[in-house]
């Protein structure tokens, strides 16, 4: 079938398609394998256990964790991220007061900082800099000794940036402050080493598998501690108690192993593609700004701001392609994109952008079709504005 007379899938950053080998996996867990797995006294709980503890290798070997313990099942990365922001900063109270994060971090983070000022924390919401990164001097001026916790995204899930997190971990550990990253954007698609952080988000349907389960990394050696969010059974090391969902975390193991895999070949793909999206866009149009850092991104995240146009008739003119605006109606607020507003992107121009997401079911024509689509409804719009 021709693509243009087919949905086309773009918003990748959102969430993705849960892979068929994934959900293959995951089904005999439903109705044949339903054992719970912490109820080992018989076969089928076993059985069940022992396929959650494979998933777990799975999921440890993707951020290069070779202590399967370290590895903790959530319901995802909001879930994750809430668990350490609010577990680690109450156990560690005594030790400082001092939480940092930054300004274009996922609303899960921001919005558990802001809780924890409520307790009477001295939450620092750093500035970046026009390309989305980081500015490691105004990092090192924020650390203090009472620097409980700095939580910091590894890859951005609106501009695809990508920050220093050799740097940010070394800064972390002079001054004696535990790191957490949310990772959702970045596992399966860049390589992660869980050895740089203490604390590290996941997320199963950012790497096509399920949604409702995800991970957290919490270090071992030496040993982390924190305060749950909510108490049960104990599972989980005790810090995320509940029966444990087997068939999503088979789900989770399988989708972490299919990209520990395949990573090299689908980043050197979607690189192909997004410098030729890129290329075309630019070329063909002009006051059409690339948002964040050209190189220091991920390759399936594309963030475009069309000068004179808002980014919600560009969705309109391409009904048949699935894409994010960062413009307010998305989000139900008459604010623009926090990101775009964080990396100093102007509000007319940060109404006008369009995250554009690439990924594994991609194909070239799909990218060679949208992005002329994308030219030709921009000069429409163009024509018929009085402002342009």
């Amino acid at each position: 079938m021709n693509v243009q007379n087919r949905q086309i899938y773009m918003d990748y950053q959102a969430t993705t398609p849960c892979d068929r080998r994934v959900l293959e996996k995951m089904l005999p867990y439903f109705c044949e394998e339903f054992g719970n797995p912490h109820s080992t006294s018989h076969s089928m709980g076993i059985r069940a256990a022992e396929a959650v503890e494979t998933a777990r290798h799975k999921v440890a070997k993707i951020i290069n964790v070779s202590d399967v313990r370290e590895i903790i099942f959530t319901s995802g990365a909001t879930e994750s991220g809430n668990i350490v922001i609010q577990g680690a900063s109450r156990f560690y109270r005594k030790r400082g007061n001092r939480i940092i994060t930054c300004a274009t971090e996922h609303k899960c983070v921001l919005e558990a900082c802001t809780a924890m000022a409520r307790e009477g924390f001295d939450v620092v919401v750093l500035p970046v800099q026009k390309n989305g990164i980081v500015d490691m001097d105004v990092l090192k001026n924020a650390l203090r000794e009472k620097t409980v916790l700095v939580s910091i995204a590894w890859v951005n899930n609106e501009i695809g940036v990508y920050q220093p997190m050799e740097e940010i971990s070394c800064l972390c550990r002079e001054h004696g402050a535990l790191f957490h990253s949310d990772a959702a954007q970045a596992v399966g698609k860049i390589d992660v080493d869980a050895s740089l952080v203490d604390f590290l988000s996941i997320s199963g349907h950012k790497i096509y598998g399920p949604k409702g389960i995800g991970a957290l990394y919490v270090r071992i050696e030496p040993r982390l501690r924190l305060i749950p969010l909510f108490f049960g059974g104990g599972q989980e090391r005790g810090i995320r108690s509940g029966t444990l969902p087997t068939p999503l975390c088979v789900g989770l193991g399988e989708a972490c192993e299919i990209a520990r895999l395949e990573m090299s070949e689908e980043h050197k793909r979607l690189t192909e593609f997004k410098n030729y999206f890129i290329k075309k866009i630019l070329d063909g149009l002009e006051k059409v700004y690339l948002n964040g850092d050209r190189e220091k991104r991920i390759p399936g995240c594309l963030n475009f701001s069309f000068e004179g146009i808002e980014g919600e008739s560009l969705m309109l003119g391409m009904p048949n392609v699935c894409i994010s605006s960062g413009s307010a109606c998305t989000s139900k607020t008459l604010e623009p994109s926090h990101v775009l507003k964080a990396i100093s992107i102007r509000e007319d121009l940060a109404h006008s952008s369009l995250r554009i997401g690439l990924g594994r079911f991609t194909t070239f024509a799909e990218v060679e079709y949208v992005s002329s689509k994308l030219i030709e409804v921009v000069n429409r719009l163009r024509e018929m504005s009085p402002i342009w």
